[in-house]
């Protein structure tokens, strides 16, 4: 058996506005009503696995906990990266993980935000690729290329190895010209980044080419603390461990990698326009989600992401229109690659929509920033069956709660109060405050903050069963 290794990381801005760093394409059901972090574990069924390893920021802890809940797929501790470091680090973690348990598994190095279409063919592969692994090769996944891409790294095959080949070389992106060549030879493959190699042998070739990543890596990990569903590494080593991704810092020098070719539908969806090759298309070439009527449109992606909300065209083609509940972003599909422009534009001008979406998640639910003005701002916030905020208070503000559906325990300075539908209370500025959803249903209530400063920093916590103290 494997031991599948899942990357989370990553901010996704080339999908804006869909796509933000605090809630990246990973975590989205971009082609299916699954994210695609579920995807990539669920497309493992028929393989003989171990229970997935996930690695992501600390940010997005919770929201990888609930999916893999969600799936029934969280069955060993989530490892939180405290900064990014890239992929040499990242996976040096999970091996040095794996071994500290006694163990010398086979890892499957995956990203979470791939698509692989042929569920029957990625196994095959995996089969090829592990029995390798077991005698000790380096083995990268190369897909065959279905066009002259240039977005794209690539591998170039040597001798034929079993069911594989030796790594010749590893190229950069090349031009159109290049990448025409490459592909009419027929002796190169994409570069998926997905890996397979033994722990062990991964930290050997580590050793021996990036000893200071390795270094920094044995540090971090030596000094670990568990934390509800997570594993945190020390947080000083890490930060001293070079940035590299695994391709400059082991596999481009290693004698030991071996490439197999992978032919099963996959796509990083790195772009809008990557994201309508991977969906069903309708009559007219269009591939919609969400509400959507169009007259006379052709050969355009759709994605009306708010419930409620009709998105219309008539007489266009080769577009790409995204509708959120803060962003509207209509792009031609030939210039998507452009999306990444507005987001550095975002960041420039401190607009909060390159991070955040309107709706935020957190550990007990979500909420939803539905109006604001000058010292008031509305949320509607979800409270899970079961779940509570930290017990906390505020500074600048105070706040008024109405229970729209559900049962609401309130505590205010020690006092409990239960609140139902129609409901309501005040928690004044200063005040000691808990909310918890004690039934068996979502409890939905409206907050409006009133005060001088209404940021989400303004929270002092005196408890919390979420580890946020």
């Amino acid at each position: 058996m494997f031991l599948p290794v899942i990357m989370a990381g990553g901010s996704g801005s080339r999908l804006w506005p869909l796509s933000r760093s605090a809630y990246p394409k990973q975590y989205l059901p971009l082609t299916s009503d699954n994210s695609m972090l579920q995807e990539t574990v669920l497309r493992l069924a028929g393989t003989k696995h171990r229970s997935p390893m996930v690695i992501c920021n600390e940010d997005s802890r919770f929201m990888v906990a609930e999916q893999l809940r969600a799936i029934d797929a969280l069955k060993s501790p989530v490892v939180l990266e405290p900064v990014g470091r890239n992929t040499a680090p990242a996976i040096a973690l999970a091996a040095l993980q794996a071994v500290a348990d006694g163990d010398d598994p086979v890892l499957l190095v995956l990203a979470a935000d791939h698509v692989i279409k042929n569920q029957t063919a990625f196994a095959e592969a995996i089969n090829k690729a592990q029995a390798l692994a077991e005698q000790d090769a380096m083995v990268t996944f190369g897909i065959v290329p279905t066009h002259a891409e240039t977005g794209y790294g690539y591998i170039k095959r040597g001798s034929e190895q079993d069911t594989a080949y030796k790594v010749d070389c590893f190229v950069e992106k090349p031009d159109l010209a290049t990448a025409t060549e490459y592909l009419n030879s027929g002796e190169y493959y994409w570069n998926s980044g997905m890996f397979m190699f033994k722990a062990s042998r991964y930290l050997a070739e580590l050793e021996k080419f990036n000893p200071e990543i390795l270094e920094a890596c044995k540090k971090a990990i030596g000094n670990t603390s568990s934390d509800l569903d997570f594993v945190r590494v020390d947080k000083a080593a890490f930060e001293a461990c070079p940035d590299d991704s695994i391709d400059y810092a082991v596999m481009e020098k290693t004698q030991n990698a071996v490439v197999v070719p992978l032919d099963a539908g996959w796509n990083d969806v790195g772009s809008w326009s990557a994201l309508w090759d991977v969906n069903d298309k309708d009559e007219n070439g269009n591939a919609v989600r969400g509400d959507f009527i169009g007259e006379d449109t052709k050969n355009s992606l759709v994605y009306a992401s708010v419930e409620g909300r009709m998105v219309a065209t008539v007489g266009v083609q080769d577009l790409v229109i995204v509708d959120t509940k803060d962003a509207v972003m209509v792009a031609h599909k030939d210039e998507v690659q452009k999306v990444k422009n507005i987001v550095n534009k975002l960041k420039a001008d401190k607009r909060s929509e390159c991070k955040f979406h309107r709706e935020v998640y957190r550990p007990w639910g979500k909420y939803d920033s539905i109006d604001n003005g000058s010292r008031y701002q509305v949320k509607r916030i979800t409270v899970k069956p079961g779940a509570k905020l930290s017990v906390q208070m505020h500074h600048h503000r105070a706040e008024h709660w109405i229970v729209v559906s559900g049962t609401a325990n309130v505590t205010i300075d020690g006092k409990d109060i239960l609140l139902t539908e129609n409901q309501s209370t005040y928690i004044p500025v200063g005040a000691v405050h808990a909310l918890e959803n004690p039934g068996k249903v979502p409890l939905e209530l409206i907050e409006v903050q009133s005060g001088s400063y209404l940021g989400e920093d303004d929270i002092v916590r005196f408890e919390d069963r979420y580890g946020r103290v």
